[in-house]
């Protein structure tokens, strides 16, 4: 079996092994989990899984990962079945890659480079091309020496003469590629970073032009129903598919709860259990959206026996991210397929939440309820004295919040108005009249 592949091979789905290790920290029923995850990114990622492998260590082989039994084992199995592929569950090093692919004769993944090249196939805008090419990028920069195999032959075919270097006249230009690919991925790294900045840039200008809405962030483990709950809320035509990641861009919709109550809900991507750093260094700039909300709504497939681990998986990258979750309410989602209310008070652990089912709509009044009662929470009454003249300031205040009451003294307009309390502060800055605002 060749590591190289011809076209025609790609016209069918790769075939696949799939491996995991089992350290002492790690139970069977949590070893299962994580193999289960990882044959469903290789289904995202369209592969044919054919086998999977599971070997129990004390700590992962240095040259290998896995112990030199199973190495043969799976050598055996993928010449066997045609494999093209073998995917790992953890991170390998480059050594350890390199050396396996020598074994068995075919390309090795790890689940890093897996989740990359799911997000890499499911990059639609700009943005989130430019944060998974960034983020591959900083994943093949210690890599590239594996990938110049050719390299390798040339030093092997150096013996031990003159230091094992590659005979004379082969070694200068397979060398000076590869300083210069990594002159150049370093170039490219550096101009990717600049523009994610100029986005994220954009990004907070855009954020900041919405600051008089009550804005939404969605969160929660990948599959969760995100999505599904962005549509059911705001009937918004956005992508919903039951596979990891269908979402990798931020999309934000309307919702109007009231006539006087207008909010925007921000569908983020997904998050899974070992989630490449690099990865969600890069799609910070999505994130922020997260980081500029006013609440959080964590969505949680409540009917997932692993829902308590998705929850703690979350909270820890958005904790990496020093995204604030004291404004966090809790989405229990999926209720139509389980014992719902035991089941969400549990996971809750005494936190608010809220049961819906984001596909047949079942608590999404109920939850239109919640949502105007979070907003009411960040509201604050107050009195004005302003004058008639004020039209453009009168008119703000009716688009802004909820008049109470108002009546005519004089030149003047004395409103009473319950307003979202940044706005309060906004309102009382656009006049001249300030200090007469406040009664």
């Amino acid at each position: 079996m060749s590591l190289h592949t011809t076209a025609e091979e790609f016209l069918y789905p790769e075939r696949a092994i799939l491996v995991g290790v089992q350290l002492p920290d790690v139970t069977a029923s949590e070893t299962e989990e994580y193999m289960g995850e990882l044959a469903l990114l290789a289904d995202t990622a369209e592969v044919e899984v054919v086998g999977q492998e599971v070997q129990s260590r004390s700590t992962p082989h240095r040259a290998t990962y896995i112990g030199k039994g199973k190495v043969e084992e799976i050598a055996q199995l993928a010449e066997d079945n045609e494999v093209l592929v073998v995917i790992f569950d953890d991170d390998l090093t480059p050594a350890q890659a390199r050396n396996l692919e020598k074994a068995f004769g075919c390309r090795v993944l790890d689940r890093s480079g897996l989740i990359l090249d799911i997000f890499a196939s499911r990059a639609k805008t700009r943005e989130s091309r430019v944060q998974v090419e960034l983020a591959q990028l900083e994943y093949m920069r210690p890599r590239l020496t594996r990938m110049w195999t050719h390299l390798e032959r040339q030093a092997a075919a150096g013996g031990g003469g003159a230091g094992g270097r590659a005979p004379v006249g082969m070694r200068g230009p397979g060398e000076m590629q590869l300083e210069t690919d990594r002159r150049l991925m370093g170039r490219r790294i550096a101009q990717l970073k600049s523009e994610l900045q100029k986005i994220e840039q954009v990004r907070e200008t855009q954020s900041r032009n919405r600051q008089d809405v009550f804005r939404i962030a969605l969160v929660g483990y990948t599959n969760a129903g995100k999505s599904t709950l962005l549509r059911s809320l705001t009937g918004a035509d956005v992508l919903v598919e039951d596979r990891l990641f269908a979402t990798l861009d931020a999309t934000t919709r309307s919702l109007q709860l009231d006539s006087n109550k207008h909010v925007t809900i921000t569908d983020t991507v997904g998050f899974i259990r070992k989630l490449p750093h690099d990865l969600v260094a890069s799609f910070r700039s999505t994130l922020s959206e997260a980081k500029q909300a006013d609440c959080i709504l964590h969505v949680i497939d409540s009917s997932h026996p692993s829902a308590a681990d998705h929850i703690a998986e979350v909270r820890k990258v958005l904790g990496d991210l020093e995204i604030d979750q004291s404004e966090t309410l809790l989405v229990m989602n999926k209720s139509d397929q389980v014992d719902h209310e035991a089941v969400a008070k549990r996971l809750a652990d005494g936190e608010a939440f809220v049961s819906v089912s984001a596909l047949t709509g079942v608590g999404i009044d109920e939850f239109k309820d919640r949502l105007r009662s979070l907003i009411e929470l960040q509201m604050v009454e107050v009195q004005m004295r302003i004058p008639q003249t004020e039209g453009k300031l009168i008119s703000a205040i009716h688009e802004f919040g909820e008049v109470l009451s108002t009546r005519y003294e004089g030149n003047d307009v004395l409103m009473t108005a319950c307003l979202r309390k940044d706005d309060a502060g906004k309102i009382h800055g656009l006049s001249q009249y300030a200090p007469a605002l406040f009664a």
